[in-house]
């Protein structure tokens, strides 16, 4: 389990927060459970450290503030819509025995081992990520999807991953679909065998051959005919 140090604020105007941003701060709230919201603060580089590991928003952390620590949920960032910097992150307190729902990625393994993608197959993904509900103390990393022994046609939905238990989807009543494998768009032609292609070269060849002898034959024709028309009337005695 990751972790991620964080201060105690007491800023209450815009004016205090804009001046933690300029010290490379980035504040903060963790909420949740009986226990009263904290409001935090957390290094900005840190942060963005953090957010670039995959999986930022669903892995739990433990916090440490000011000598305690306790697990918590990165739960929303905002960011400056000109720079891309953070401004705000908020945290759930994760408490044992609640639900928290958040979005799980999905992984896809043994490509190489799918004879469906071997023939030139499309894998399809229709989501990279799931929804779910689950305790607070059994989320999963990611939802991982077997691509072994699979062929084109085939479809991979809700039902055919192995959940942990009291882990659902937020979306009931339909066995939606993750991904799918179709068929290539454009089908690749054989490549000719090397024998056939000498053949249709030395069939190439004696078409050309062909050609230039009936080219030579027509020229000679024509050159006699010509010699007759030039030759002049013979007199009668």
């Amino acid at each position: 389990m990751n972790s991620i140090e964080l201060s105690l604020r007491n800023t209450k105007t815009k004016g205090e927060l804009n001046l933690l941003r300029l010290e490379d701060k980035v504040p903060g709230i963790i909420y949740g459970g009986s226990d009263e919201n904290k409001k935090v603060s957390v290094s900005k580089k840190l942060l963005k450290s953090l957010i670039e590991k995959e999986n930022f928003l669903s892995n739990i952390l433990t916090a440490n503030i000011d000598g305690k620590s306790e697990n918590v949920l990165p739960k929303e960032i905002r960011y400056n819509t000109l720079s891309d910097e953070p401004l705000h992150i908020d945290f759930q307190r994760i408490v044992k025995g609640t639900n928290v729902i958040l979005e799980i990625p999905v992984k896809f393994i043994n490509h190489e081992k799918s004879p469906g993608l071997k023939r030139g197959g499309v894998l399809n993904i229709v989501r990279r990520k799931v929804e779910l509900k689950c305790l607070a103390e059994n989320i999963p990393g990611e939802l991982v999807v077997n691509l072994e022994n699979v062929d084109i046609g085939e479809s991979f939905k809700i039902s055919s991953i192995n959940l942990p238990e009291k882990v659902v989807p937020t979306i009931q009543g339909r066995d939606f679909v993750i991904a799918t494998l179709a068929a290539p768009t454009v089908i690749k032609e054989p490549e000719k065998p090397s024998e056939a292609t000498e053949e249709a070269k030395e069939g190439e060849e004696g078409a050309t051959e062909v050609e230039a002898k009936a080219g030579e034959g027509e020229k000679k024709d024509s050159e006699k005919k010509d010699n007759e028309e030039k030759k002049p009337p013979q007199e009668k005695k």
